[in-house]
């Protein structure tokens, strides 16, 4: 259950019916399988570390919805279930999510702490290659967020390098199926473009826009939003309005707070050029209008 709804929620982002129906899974038959008496100490662990998977899932997709409160409670009692279950890497992983959301409430000190409370003791030392990336490359964002800019830059390395040394032999959780070079670009990108370098920034945006696979139809529109708005920023009107068109197309079918909070921040940025009369620009703007309608 946890994997199919975790593939929608990469394909098509965390509002909607996917979302109603893993809460309501969680709160039914999930509690009920938590409340049954188990063969074994092992066998209750292990539908405990389960349920923890689906609770942060159920956080994950609060905080794709931009429903902040109800995903720190979710995220929370993932990170406890995953205690109570032993399963140190998959706590790891929740507190860099809770990490990944104080970034992006603007909360450098704490994500900072919940980067480097997802990397210590056993929650890195025992995860595998990719994940350890993963929690290495969010860390590289708190610590830009927090403008320690030669320890985000030691953190992009050491993620690179973890990701490099994954293999198709290394026994991976189902929960990190999605991170490969797209997303750690992504990453890397935010880093950079948080830290100043908006070339560098613009650079790995690009790349994640041109390694990304279909299906992930959510992170390839907020990918591309995030490279217009660096393009912007450096006087690339063009460009930005090209690599925005190609963002709100992708966001068809997606229901994401994090895509509209792009295309809020594309209409910002187009508001200077709104008044010129048919050109790229302004009609970007109209149809960036109608897509915030929509959601």
């Amino acid at each position: 259950m946890t994997t199919f709804l975790s593939r929608r929620d990469q394909e098509r982002g965390g509002y909607g019916v996917g979302r109603a129906a893993l809460v309501a899974y969680l709160r039914t038959d999930v509690v009920e399988l938590l409340s049954a008496r188990f063969p074994t100490d092992q066998v209750r662990r292990a539908m405990t570390s389960a349920a923890a998977e689906l609770a942060y899932l159920a956080g994950w997709t609060s905080f794709d919805a931009g429903e902040h409160p109800i995903a720190l409670r979710w995220l929370t009692l993932a990170t406890q279930l995953a205690e109570e279950a032993g399963d140190a890497p998959l706590a790891g992983h929740v507190l860099r999510a809770m990490a990944h959301q104080a970034v992006d409430l603007k909360q450098p000190a704490e994500a900072v702490r919940l980067a480097e409370g997802s990397l210590s003791g056993r929650r890195y030392r025992e995860a595998c290659r990719r994940e350890k990336a993963l929690l290495g490359v969010v860390h590289a964002r708190a610590l830009a967020a927090a403008g320690h800019k030669a320890q985000a830059a030691a953190a992009l390395l050491r993620a690179e390098k973890d990701l490099g040394r994954a293999t198709s032999d290394d026994e991976e959780p189902e929960r990190v199926w999605f991170f490969a070079e797209a997303s750690l670009a992504h990453e890397t990108a935010a880093t950079l473009r948080d830290l100043g370098d908006l070339k560098g920034a613009e650079r790995e945006f690009k790349r994640s826009v041109r390694t990304r696979r279909t299906q992930f139809k959510r992170t390839h529109s907020v990918t591309l939003g995030y490279l217009g708005d660096v393009q912007i920023r450096q006087g690339q009107l063009d460009a930005a309005c090209a690599t925005w068109q190609q963002a709100l197309d992708a966001m068809t079918g997606v229901q994401s707070g994090r895509a509209r909070e792009t295309v809020v921040q594309m209409r910002r940025a187009l508001s200077p050029f709104r008044t010129r009369g048919g050109s790229p620009a302004a009609e970007l703007d109209a149809q960036a209008r109608a897509v915030l309608a929509a959601h």
